[in-house]
């Protein structure tokens, strides 16, 4: 049985600096990031799209999944599909390629990477004090989970249907579904 090779935070950034594939990593292992759909570049344009105008003018700023960001107390570099953060953005280091105060993070949930987003990730996430909102979009079906903190803990919301809208009070914003999945045409098996 082959024994995986960690590797430093400093042998990771300057490995993923000069990368043209993302990796992420967690506690010295990497793993490549899988290349998106079409359906998922498009949702997170969309997202994006909204967000960005609805925000001009605020303190905060909207990033696509090419802005990397740290858990600290995880020990983990990864890409969100969409951040957004509020008031001055705090870097890990003078590159200003790792984010470490978002506000909102938004991932497209896909089959492959669904449990994991769903799951350790989230935790991982939940460590992040600045972390307000935590957004999971569904690429199947016209489906939205929003995870709201609050004093007791983490509050979900479901929204379905292209009808629903998703207030995110953090960011003073609304996304309507049928802004998020603006020209996606699911197939017919998707749940309504």
């Amino acid at each position: 049985m082959a024994v995986a090779t960690k590797i430093s935070v400093e042998e990771y950034l300057e490995l993923e600096r000069s990368s043209e594939v993302k990796h992420e990593y967690e506690n010295g292992e990497l793993r490549e990031m899988p290349g998106g759909t079409k359906e998922h570049s498009a949702i997170g344009r969309n997202i994006i799209a909204h967000l960005y105008f609805q925000l001009e003018g605020s303190t905060c700023e909207v990033y696509n999944s090419d802005l990397r960001v740290l858990v600290e107390k995880a020990g983990l570099y990864t890409y969100p599909d969409v951040s957004v953060v509020c008031g001055e953005a705090m870097f890990e280091d003078a590159k200003q390629d790792s984010l470490l105060n978002p506000t909102v993070l938004f991932e497209v949930l896909s089959k492959s990477t669904e449990n994991y987003d769903r799951g350790k990730k989230f935790q991982h996430y939940q460590m992040l004090p600045s972390l307000l909102d935590y957004v999971l979009v569904a690429q199947d079906e016209y489906r939205v989970e929003h995870f709201t903190r609050q004093e007791e803990g983490w509050f979900l919301r479901v929204y379905v249907g292209l009808e629903a809208s998703v207030t995110l009070p953090s960011l003073g914003c609304t996304l309507t579904l049928s802004d998020i999945y603006k020209k996606i045409n699911l197939d017919s098996e998707a749940k309504p």
